[in-house]
């Protein structure tokens, strides 16, 4: 089940800042026809920060409903405060989600004793598979491969890890220390081969939601052993990846994706809308890989 391109999905808003949940079975209905393997909803891309805990709840429920059992739905679940996380989870468990994503705590920076009894408690009250993810860009905490290893090896229902530091060191090192059932996903698109060559099994993905099959074909291409394809389709997707970090992720993004026609481009504050200097360089970068007309 947890394997391939997983599309890490904006949370698409009407003008008027409310969840679109039209869209949002739109766009769910586009990912499952262009192969994506599964959906994480709630995430950073998803500007989980902004939404509140009702409108996260409601956008798990909508994309499970909408999934229609076609493809799993993965639920951001993560906070700060382990209960809230935990509150989180367990409604994710109650709608049908097939697994829940838990960020490393942010901002109050819990000692890797404090990260390891965070995990250990939400794992012990679902019976839904539970993804650490760690990103100390964002969190500024980074989990260390031991925390990793120990958690994975003592709290059942952990079962891997998204890794988005960027640190091949880290995660080799971690890969060392867990066994072949363990799940790593990238969180960074741009070393999505690399993370597979030690041994992950997909990527929690930024470009899929504008470029799905591409990045679903890459993934399984390497995967089924294909390599040397699946190496030309990362330094194909390269430049466009790269792109959607032009400003801060999800703003590229939905810019994009409201280039594309697919939704109204709305950012919740403090999330502003793309400056023109980087707008016209990103549509020059969409133009290349004819994501839009000239």
């Amino acid at each position: 089940m947890f394997k391939g391109s997983i599309v890490a999905l904006v949370t698409p808003f009407r003008k008027n800042e409310e969840i679109d949940s039209d869209i949002l079975n739109e766009l769910i209905g586009w990912h499952i026809k262009n192969k994506t393997d599964a959906i994480l909803v709630c995430g950073t891309t998803g500007e989980s920060a902004t939404l509140s805990h009702e409108e996260h709840k409601r956008v798990v429920k909508i994309a499970v409903e909408a999934s229609g059992g076609k493809i799993p739905i993965i639920a951001g679940a993560g906070s700060n405060s382990t209960k809230e996380a935990l509150d989180l989870a367990v409604y994710a468990e109650k709608v049908g989600a097939a697994a829940a994503l838990v960020i490393t705590p942010y901002y109050n920076k819990p000692t890797q004793e404090g990260m390891y009894q965070h995990y250990k408690k939400i794992s012990q009250e679902i019976h839904i598979p539970v993804i650490i993810y760690n990103v100390p860009g964002r969190t500024g905490i980074n989990i260390l491969p031991e925390t990793v290893a120990r958690i994975y090896k003592e709290c059942k229902g952990v079962i891997g890890i998204k890794e988005a530091s960027g640190n091949i060191d880290q995660i080799t090192q971690l890969m060392s220390l867990v066994d072949s059932k363990f799940v790593l996903f990238s969180g960074s698109d741009e070393i999505t081969i690399p993370i597979l060559a030690l041994g992950g099994c997909g990527v929690i993905s930024v470009v899929a939601n504008i470029a799905p099959r591409q990045t679903h074909t890459m993934v399984s291409e390497y995967l089924c052993g294909h390599h040397e394809k699946a190496r030309k389709m990362q330094f194909e997707l390269y430049d466009l990846i790269k792109a959607l970090f032009i400003e801060t992720n999800p703003i590229p993004a939905k810019t994009a994706l409201g280039l594309m026609g697919m939704i109204d481009p709305v950012l919740r504050l403090p999330l502003y809308k793309m400056s023109e200097a980087n707008l016209d360089k990103f549509k020059k970068i969409l133009k290349q890989y004819s994501l839009i007309k000239s």
